[in-house]
């Protein structure tokens, strides 16, 4: 990772300094060529404000020779006839009016140009400029072609290149291990992340890191406890599984206690089955999403009445009454598993209540289900939709409960974004709620 983070910075570094070392190239070029056509023009100005320009003897120029060493001066009639030219003297010259300074300068009373030589290497500036009589003064000056001013400090370049690059080296060696090393010293305290020092930019990411690691914990704990709890709890029915069937197979129970003992065997056996069904279900759900829910319009009302009759039986043999209200209410939701919901939280309602007790299921944006049974003190009220959580314990063993029945509910009902709660009062009841 470090040798990562370390080559990224040296390949920007090293991308940066050939980019600024072409721009200020750039950037040089251009003040280079301002400078010499300031230069031109401004000895253009020098010799407009002359008598040469009042006479057109070349003579006159001539007394000027030594004052323009460096420059070319030549002046051009307005047909592109050369009247004068202080370094090719009175050879005879070309037609200028084609040249694009002089067609400029004709045209719009100025013009520049470059021209460079492949040859000697050399850049020719042309300056012109339109007299009062129609003339053109143009003066020019040789200079090394931009290639070769290069090529003349490439040697400077390099040099100043190789510090840049060699101070950048360091730099992003030490700004990798700051960057690296809170990142590695997080890895190796996980459990004391607070104990890290970091930057305040990276304090974000250690907050979500400790809470998913917290989170990690949490989830390993629950684990354990759960697999600690399955365990417990297929181990009382087997044990009394076991235990029966081996006093009847050895012959040590009386033939009037074989029924009651095969009617053991059989009550366990079924409490063994409901427990791995629960599990298997929590198992399913703690796999799945809401994304993998079917979602249907269902009416909670028709749902109620469905688990009223089913639940019938039941409530019969405890003396229990429903009492069932409220109005049609159409959800978007899974049927079954809605469905589930409103019969255990209707099964638990029968199973912790009194004798000759009620059970009110009310339907109205979602539902609650009330009993006057024998409620739960307000120290539990928290944990009762824990998995294997168990306010009385003897109790919901002598009831049938598995102890998973409110988890699996909390667990459906936040799988389709709903809440529930819970309020209870010992001797009083209880009353949970659902809201979708």
């Amino acid at each position: 990772m470090k040798k990562k983070i370390n080559g990224s910075f040296m390949l920007i570094a090293a991308l940066a300094i050939i980019f600024t070392t072409l721009v200020i190239t750039l950037v040089y070029y251009q003040v280079f060529q301002k400078e010499i056509f300031a230069d031109l023009k401004n000895v253009s100005c020098v010799l407009q404000e002359t008598e040469l320009i009042e006479n057109d003897n070349a003579a006159h120029y001539e007394k000027y020779e030594e004052d323009m060493v460096g420059f070319r001066i030549t002046l051009v009639a307005s047909d592109g006839e050369v009247k004068y030219d202080n370094v090719i003297g009175d050879r005879l010259y070309e037609n200028h009016r084609d040249r694009p300074e002089i067609a400029d300068a004709i045209k719009y009373g100025s013009g520049r140009s470059i021209r460079t030589s492949s040859t000697i290497d050399k850049s020719n500036y042309y300056y012109a400029v339109r007299l009062e009589n129609g003339d053109i003064l143009r003066v020019a000056k040789e200079t090394e072609s931009i290639v070769k001013l290069f090529l003349s400090v490439v040697p400077v370049i390099l040099f100043i290149v190789l510090i840049l690059f060699a101070v950048c080296i360091i730099i992003s060696h030490y700004l990798t291990k700051s960057l690296v090393t809170p990142v590695e010293q997080m890895a190796e305290n996980l459990d004391h992340l607070e104990r890290v020092k970091t930057y305040k930019e990276l304090m974000p990411f250690v907050d979500i890191i400790k809470q998913q690691h917290e989170d990690i914990l949490k989830a390993s704990r629950l684990r354990q406890e759960f697999t600690a709890n399955v365990s417990h709890e297929l181990k009382t029915p087997l044990t009394s599984i076991s235990g029966y069937s081996e006093l009847i197979e050895n012959g040590m129970v009386s033939d009037g206690d074989v029924q009651r003992f095969a009617g053991e065997i059989h009550g366990n056996a079924k409490r063994l089955i409901s427990l791995i069904n629960d599990i298997i279900e929590l198992s399913e759900l703690d796999a799945g999403n809401e994304n993998s829910v079917k979602l249907e319009n269902v009416d909670l009302y028709e749902l109620a009445e469905n688990c009223v009759v089913m639940l019938a039986p039941v409530a019969e043999k405890r003396n229990i009454t429903f009492h069932l209200d409220g109005e049609r209410t159409i959800a978007h939701v899974n049927r079954e598993l809605m469905n589930e919901v409103i019969y255990n939280l209707c099964d638990n309602a029968i199973r912790y209540n009194q004798e000759g007790g009620n059970v009110w299921i009310h339907i109205a944006d979602g539902f609650s289900v009330r009993d006057d049974g024998i409620g739960i003190p307000k120290e539990h009220q928290e944990r009762i939709f824990e998995r294997f959580y168990r306010v009385d314990k003897s109790r919901s063993k002598k009831t049938g409960g598995t102890g998973l029945g409110l988890a699996i509910v909390k667990h459906i009902v936040e799988l389709h974004n709903g809440s529930i709660t819970v309020e209870s009062e010992p001797q009083k009841g209880t009353t949970i709620r659902v809201e979708l």
